[in-house]
């Protein structure tokens, strides 16, 4: 989210890279092959926050806006509250 602060592209790609599967597993095998306990939680942690994000219809964005991803528009599809 804090990369969003340099306008909405760089904060895409920045959000992007920190919730890609492949990222957290990569940091989930370096601490494996390292035998470094947080690097491994740190992976762990990475993925599931990933996971949770694509179960609530949050996914990868596209740097048009922060309400555009891969999965779809967030939020109201009408514009109507309640």
């Amino acid at each position: 989210m804090i990369g969003y602060l340099a306008g909405t592209k760089a904060g895409a790609r920045l959000y992007n890279v920190f919730h890609h599967k492949l990222v957290a597993v990569l940091v989930l095998l370096l601490g494996c092959s390292f035998g470094l306990q947080w690097v491994m939680l740190t992976g762990v942690i990475l993925f599931g926050h990933s996971a949770m994000d694509r179960f609530f219809g949050f996914g990868l964005k596209f740097d048009d806006s922060f309400r555009t991803t891969h999965l779809g528009r967030i939020g109201k599809k009408d514009g109507r509250r309640g």
